[in-house]
C-alpha cells in the first residue's frame, strides 16, 4: 500500500484533533457575538463608518471560519440525534457550567469528530505497522476506538460536572455564612447573594450571579432560585432553595433559616470529608501492591537469598 493515502490520513487527522482542541479549550470571552459587538463598539468609538463586512472580516479566522463550520456539523448531527439525547446533553452542559459556552450542536459535532479522530488513528496504526493484522481484528479495533471517541467527550463531561458540584458544595457554607451576615445587617437576600458573587470568583459565584441576572430581567425569585438549583444539581443547594422558598410563603425569619442551613452543610461538609477519608486506604491499596510491596521485598529478600547462594543449600542446588 501506498504510503501516500496514509500520510494524508494523518494530516487530516491531526488537524480535525487540532480544531478540536481548540474548540473545547477557546475562550469563553469571545463567543456569542461578543467579539463581533466589542470590534462593533471600537469601530464607532472611533468615528469610522460602519462596515460590517469589514468588521466581521476583522475577527480571527477562529471566529469566522472553525466555530460556525463546528455548529453546521452539529446542525447536520442532531437531524439524526433523538431529542431526548439533546436535552440529555443540554442538561449535562448545564450542570457543567456550560464548558467554553459549548452549545449542544456543537458537543455533539466534537462527539462525532472524536469518533472520527479515535477511529482514524487506529486505523492509520493498523495499517502502517508491520505487523500483519487480520481484518477482523482491525475491523473490530477500529470500531472500538470510534465508539470510545465518541463517549470520549461524555466522560470529560461527567468529570467537569462531579468537579463543579465538588466545588460548590465545598464553598456552600462559606458562602451561607456570609449571606446570614448580610441578612442580619439588614441585608435583603438578593443584596447578600450580589455580596457574595463580588466576594468570591467561584462556580457558586457565578450561579449566584446569574440567578440575580435573572431576577433583574423580571423572572421571579423563587422560580429563579429553582433554577439554579436545577442547574447546580446537588441535594444540598436543592435544600437551601427549598427552605428559602418555604421561609418567605411562611414568613419566617430569613437570617434563622440561613443560620441553620448553613450548621447543616457544614455537617454534611465534614461527612463528605470523613467519607473521602475512609476511601482512602482502599485508593492506597493499588499503588501499595504494584509499586511499594515489589521494591520491599527485592530489599528484604534479596540479602537472605545471597546468604543462601553462598551457604551449602546453594552449593546442593548447583
Amino acid at each position: 500500500m501506498s504510503m501516500l493515502p496514509i500520510f494524508l490520513v494523518g494530516v487530516v487527522v491531526v488537524v480535525i484533533a487540532a480544531v478540536l482542541v481548540y474548540i473545547g479549550l477557546r475562550n469563553p470571552s469571545t463567543v456569542d457575538g461578543q467579539e463581533l459587538l466589542s470590534r462593533l463598539e471600537e469601530f464607532t468609538q472611533k468615528g469610522e463608518t460602519v462596515d460590517l463586512e469589514k468588521i466581521e472580516m476583522s475577527l480571527p479566522f477562529s471566529e469566522r471560519v472553525i466555530l460556525p463550520l463546528a455548529r453546521r456539523l452539529g446542525e447536520m448531527a442532531v437531524r439524526f440525534t433523538p431529542q431526548n439525547a439533546m436535552n440529555s446533553t443540554a442538561k449535562k452542559l448545564e450542570l457543567a457550567g456550560t464548558p467554553g459556552k459549548l452549545d449542544p450542536t456543537v458537543f455533539i459535532a466534537i462527539q462525532f469528530i472524536a469518533a472520527g479522530i479515535f477511529g482514524g488513528v487506529l486505523l492509520l496504526v493498523t495499517t502502517v505497522t508491520k505487523m500483519s493484522w487480520p481484518l477482523g481484528q482491525k475491523i473490530l479495533m477500529v470500531i472500538g476506538g470510534t465508539v470510545l471517541g465518541f463517549y470520549f467527550p461524555q466522560m470529560w463531561l461527567t468529570s467537569k460536572i462531579n468537579r463543579r458540584q465538588k466545588e460548590i458544595r465545598k464553598a456552600l457554607p462559606d458562602a451561607l455564612d456570609l449571606l446570614t451576615i448580610c441578612v442580619e445587617a439588614g441585608l435583603g437576600l438578593e443584596a447578600a447573594m450580589a455580596k457574595v458573587s463580588e466576594k468570591w470568583v467561584s462556580e457558586l459565584s457565578l450561579a449566584f450571579a446569574r440567578c440575580l441576572q435573572e431576577i433583574q430581567l423580571g423572572k421571579v425569585r423563587r422560580e429563579a432560585l429553582k433554577d439554579m438549583a436545577d442547574r447546580i444539581g446537588i441535594p444540598e443547594m436543592t435544600s437551601f432553595v427549598a427552605a428559602v422558598v418555604q421561609s418567605e410563603q411562611l414568613g419566617v425569619s430569613m437570617a434563622k433559616v440561613l443560620r441553620i442551613q448553613s450548621d447543616q452543610m457544614r455537617i454534611k461538609r465534614r461527612q463528605l470529608a470523613e467519607e473521602e477519608a475512609h476511601k482512602a486506604p482502599v485508593k492506597m491499596l493499588l499503588p501499595m501492591a504494584g509499586l511499594i510491596f515489589p521494591a520491599l521485598m527485592v530489599t528484604l529478600m534479596t540479602p537472605a537469598a545471597l546468604r543462601l547462594m553462598n551457604s551449602a543449600l546453594g552449593d546442593m542446588l548447583k
